[in-house]
């Protein structure tokens, strides 16, 4: 199963990103992978976060514009929204501190485990940085589909 981190979500959603149209067949392609695929909470999160804020690249989404794109990954695409495990808070900072994740890779990190979680054996992102995971391999789509 595929999860998918929130960069991929905003480039998809922001059509003056450069990152667009790679960003939306990444989805597709996602979406159309049969082993399924979903997205972490904490990730849709975020994404609203960004694409709602008045100063996101080409002004801020409106709440319903920002909605309607979650709910058509969800039925049209076939999303499953990933909840965090309710022992993540206590096995986030366990791993944190066996993999020496210090400041906001921790959210990496909260994401990836909420991933695994939910079965997912690769989490695609166009974070470079982005921390891995035993059992979770990580992919960017942009650079190699």
């Amino acid at each position: 199963m595929i999860a998918v981190d929130t960069n991929l979500l905003v480039y998809a959603h922001r059509a003056g990103c450069p990152e667009h149209d790679a960003a939306r067949r990444a989805i597709e392609e996602a979406a159309n992978d049969a082993s399924g695929w979903g997205i972490p909470c904490a990730c849709i999160l975020e994404f609203w976060s960004i694409v709602t804020h008045p100063s996101s690249l080409g002004g801020g989404s409106s709440p319903e514009i920002a909605r309607q794109f979650i709910e058509a990954l969800i039925v049209t695409g076939g999303a499953a929204i990933f909840p965090p495990p309710g022992s993540l808070a206590p096995r986030c900072m366990q791993v944190a501190r066996q993999l020496g994740v210090c400041g906001s890779r921790i959210f990496d990190l909260q994401i990836g485990l909420t991933a695994l979680d939910a079965g997912a054996t690769e989490l695609w992102t166009h974070d470079s940085g982005f921390i891995g995971l035993p059992g979770l391999k990580v992919l960017d789509p942009l650079r190699t589909l």
